[in-house]
């Protein structure tokens, strides 16, 4: 009886390892992923931020070509 409890002890100690390196791979992938989330979150924003701006030069833009353009009709 005692060498069954003995024996039951001595395998807890390496399931018990696997498991704990198990857990700490699967934390260190999710902190990993949690890492790329945030820089392609980043990289959006700034997308979002760079194609703002550039509507806004074009829609600029667009202003200037139509008062122009009223200006060439009043010429006539």
């Amino acid at each position: 009886m005692i060498g069954f409890a003995i024996v039951a002890v001595v395998m807890c100690v390496p399931i018990t390892a696997i498991i704990t390196e198990h857990q700490r791979k699967m934390m260190k992938i999710k902190a990993d992923m949690l890492k790329e989330e945030l820089e392609l979150e980043r990289l959006k924003q700034q997308n979002f931020i760079m194609e703002t701006e550039k509507l806004k030069l074009e829609l600029e833009q667009m202003k200037l070509d139509y008062s122009s353009g009223k200006n060439d009709l009043i010429k006539l």
